[in-house]
């Protein structure tokens, strides 16, 4: 195995680019919002719900679709849908007593078919 893809590359100089640090640290995000997008990648850190999202992304499902689709208990989905509800991942619609999820928008969309599309060029 190739050693040096694992090293890390380190400066071996001590100079501090007070420029640069300064621009960044003019917009770098509050400690809130670190936070926030923290547990936002947190949610999408469970093989289920990202199996729930590549689901939802291809079509709108209700519970009892999705827990024939992965093969897991009602209950189960459901509580990982309320985890992605949460975090205001995907929304749900009802029609009579059928309750359908989807994607909760155009951004939740993106981020993943960004981030699955960075797995799948590796």
């Amino acid at each position: 195995m190739d050693n040096k893809k694992n090293q890390i590359e380190v400066c071996s100089c001590n100079q501090i680019h007070d420029d640069v640090v300064n621009k960044v640290k003019e917009n770098m995000i509050s400690q809130e919002t670190s936070v926030g997008l923290a547990e936002f990648f947190k949610v999408l850190g469970d093989t289920t719900r990202i199996k729930i999202l590549y689901a939802l992304s291809i079509n709108e499902m209700c519970v009892c679709d999705i827990s024939n689709l992965l093969n897991m208990k009602q209950s189960a989905v459901s509580h990982q849908l309320r985890v992605l509800r949460t975090a205001r991942l995907v929304k749900y619609r009802k029609e009579g007593k059928i309750v359908y999820y989807s994607l909760d928008d155009e951004h939740v969309e993106s981020v993943f078919s960004k981030g699955l599309e960075h797995i799948q060029h590796a």
